[in-house]
């Protein structure tokens, strides 16, 4: 049977994956560094609250709208004017996640073979989109220097006739930083001079660890064609309900003829089903509380870092504005991807390899904030013991 060249994947399980099946299999205990599915990290849900909300009779009328129904797009321009960002319902498109908001706008920018410019490092998980969309990803860098900095003059050296957007992460994972209002300034005149499209996901918008936040793309002006990504997974905590969203912004006629083509791809899929829709707005207006505890989580187990680090020499973190993740930086005596092997199969604690996120040279360790705290502590106890007796 022949199966799509886009879908030719090495599917063998890598040394990594088949060292913590070994752990697991062996029963031996494993402390879980990589924790990022909140529903599995002993946070407390409003269970009757949440699945009340998908009790409306109104779930049961089918009334497609390509960009989803008002009372959940007014909703998400709610969430905007919250961060002082105007946004129109009628410049949402409501997705099921924010995969499938990429998937429609590389659809809607690109030709088979054309580029879409995506910051490394980053989730890998675009690789994959791209591909399935026949849409060919080129890494621009960010470099670390006091903090990370976008390098634009690399960035500007990558575009081609053939690019057709500039995607990024604010604020990024899993580095944890965000595009500051200069850089903005940059990437919307590099787009405006080639007459690229701004991809920008806010997933993580709301984990700021101060105050200080350059806040959402979707404020401001909007002198380049930009599409804001975001959804319930982050924001509410809720991956599993499945509910994301494009808000679209720009000057007018481009963004005109965006919003015709993407109700045309929308209309194609209707792949948000009727009962997520309607109870997506109360899903967002009880946010806070779960943002509080994530919130919490994340400081504490930053603190803990913090002060676990101090006590030796040879572990340190990156600085951290927002987000999940932390990023150590450790003494790079073998590839990650074997340092992370070694701490599983002699140590049982699971981090992320810098190269899984397209970190440039070995020394580098991604470890998850929403571990629970006891156990984030004593995996971060046991890679500092390790790195010491070596």
């Amino acid at each position: 049977m022949r199966f799509s060249s886009r879908t030719h994947w090495d599917l063998q399980p890598t040394e990594l994956t088949q060292a913590l099946h070994a752990r697991q299999a062996a029963g031996l205990p494993l402390l879980d560094l990589t924790a990022s599915n909140p529903t599995h990290c002993g946070f407390r849900y409003d269970a009757p609250g949440i699945l009340a909300a998908l009790g409306d009779a109104a779930s049961l009328l089918y009334d497609p709208d390509p960009r989803g129904i008002l009372r959940a797009r007014e909703a998400v321009a709610a969430y905007y004017a919250e961060a002082g960002a105007a946004v129109s319902p009628q410049h949402v498109f409501l997705t099921t996640s924010t995969s499938e908001a990429y998937s429609y706008l590389f659809r809607l920018l690109c030709d088979p073979g054309e580029e879409v410019l995506i910051a490394q490092p980053s989730y890998p998980l675009f690789d994959f989109l791209a591909q399935l969309d026949d849409v060919r990803l080129v890494p621009y860098p960010l470099f670390h220097d006091h903090g990370w900095h976008l390098d634009l003059e690399a960035l500007r050296q990558r575009i081609t006739p053939r690019t057709r957007a500039i995607a990024l992460v604010h604020p990024n994972n899993p580095t944890g930083h965000f595009t500051k209002a200069g850089e903005r300034l940059e990437l919307e005149s590099l787009c405006a001079e080639h007459g690229l499209a701004l991809i920008v996901d806010e997933v993580f918008l709301d984990y700021a660890f101060s105050g200080d936040s350059p806040g959402s793309f979707a404020a401001g002006a909007h002198p380049v064609l930009t599409f804001v990504l975001s959804g319930l997974s982050k924001i509410a905590a809720l991956p599993q309900m499945k509910a994301a969203w494009i808000a679209a912004c720009g000057p007018k006629p481009s963004l005109t003829q965006a919003l015709d083509r993407l109700e045309v791809i929308a209309d194609t899929f209707l792949s948000m089903n009727a009962p997520i829709q309607h109870a997506l707005p109360e899903w967002l207006n009880h946010r806070s509380e779960m943002q509080r505890q994530i919130r919490e989580r994340t400081a504490a187990n930053l603190a803990a870092l913090d002060e676990t680090l101090a006590q030796q020499t040879m572990v340190s973190r990156l600085g951290v504005e927002a987000g999940w993740y932390a990023v150590l930086r450790v003494p790079a005596l073998e590839p990650d991807e074997h340092l992370a092997v070694r701490l599983i199969r002699d140590h049982g604690v699971s981090v992320h390899p810098g190269y899984f996120f397209g970190f440039s040279g070995d020394g580098w360790l991604i470890l998850s904030l929403l571990t629970p705290t006891e156990a984030f502590l004593t995996g971060i106890r046991i890679i500092c013991s390790a790195f010491s007796r070596l």
